[in-house]
C-alpha cells in the first residue's frame, strides 16, 4: 500500500507564491518519476511539471520561469515552488508518482488526493 499526501495549497493574491509538497509513503521499493498535474472543472487534467529519479525536469510552457519542481529522493518527496501566480493557475493540483512496491512486480502509478490552489484578489 502506497499513499501520496499533498500539502501547501490555499488562497493567494495574483503575483504571490505558494509551495506545494507531496510525500510518498508505504511499502516503497523505489520511486521513479514524480510530478504535478492540475485540473479545473470541465477540463482535462494537464501536466504542470515532472522530475525523473535522476533529477531531469520538464515544465509546461504556461509555467516556465514561474514554477520550479524539485525532489528529495531520500524522503520520497516532491515539491512545486510556484511564483508570480496568476488567476489562470487556479486549479486542483495533484501529485503523481511512479513507484515499485515491495513484494510486487512492476511499476505502478499513484495519485494524491489533490490540493486546491486559488489565485484571486
Amino acid at each position: 500500500q502506497v499513499q501520496l499526501v499533498e500539502s501547501g495549497g490555499g488562497l493567494v493574491q495574483p503575483g504571490g507564491s505558494l509551495r506545494l509538497s507531496c510525500a510518498a509513503s508505504g511499502n516503497i521499493a523505489k520511486t521513479y518519476a514524480m510530478g504535478w498535474f492540475r485540473q479545473t472543472p470541465g477540463k482535462q487534467r494537464e501536466m504542470v511539471a515532472v522530475i525523473t529519479s535522476g533529477g531531469s525536469t520538464n515544465h509546461a510552457d504556461s509555467v516556465k520561469g514561474r514554477f520550479t519542481i524539485s525532489r528529495n529522493t531520500a524522503k520520497n518527496t516532491v515539491y512545486l515552488q510556484m511564483n508570480d501566480l496568476k488567476p489562470e493557475d487556479t486549479a486542483v493540483y495533484y501529485c503523481n508518482a511512479r513507484i515499485t512496491v515491495l513484494g510486487l512486480y512492476g511499476e505502478y502509478e499513484y495519485w494524491g488526493q489533490g490540493t486546491q490552489v486559488t489565485v484571486s484578489s
